[in-house]
């Protein structure tokens, strides 16, 4: 029996959107990037993008557990000597670009590299509840029915 190895022509792509409001963001994030991968479908190969296109909606209402929104930090590098920056969760959710949480944690669990570069590609989130991608009839993804952990009220 040969290994079956999917190629790009063979692979089938949908729409998926998640309203992240009340979802903790690691779980949610793992979701994502499975669905991002394609690791939920038979026909996976790790080399080739199988995932789907996934749209998140309401990201500013994510939840962080623990004391994690005030004591998490994010660092970035200006790229001048001394240059380290450093934000917490709560000034990225407060702040104009909270959807920026969502995308780091979903992007930290992708390889990095082309591949990985290419599946953040399909990910699209948006702060609010409305998306301009209706016309692809994206199917709707109740991630707070999966586990009752996923959601904190």
């Amino acid at each position: 029996m040969k290994t079956f190895s999917a190629k790009p022509a063979d692979i089938e792509k949908k729409w998926v959107v998640i309203d992240a409001s009340g979802l903790v963001v690691g779980r949610l994030a793992t979701i994502i990037a499975t669905r991002l991968k394609g690791k939920h479908k038979p026909i996976y190969t790790p080399h080739v993008d199988c995932g789907d296109n996934v749209v998140v909606v309401n990201a500013e209402k994510v939840v962080l557990t623990g004391r994690k929104r005030d004591q998490k930090v994010y660092y970035h590098h200006t790229g001048f000597p001394g240059g380290i920056k450093e934000r917490t969760a709560k000034f990225l959710l407060d702040g104009r670009f909270p959807e920026r949480v969502v995308e780091k944690a979903v992007e930290r669990m992708l390889a990095r590299g082309p591949l990985g570069r290419k599946l953040m590609g399909n990910l699209r989130v948006y702060k609010g509840p409305s998306h301009p991608h209706e016309a692809q009839q994206p199917e709707a993804l109740d991630v707070a029915a999966l586990n009752p952990k996923n959601a904190r009220n």
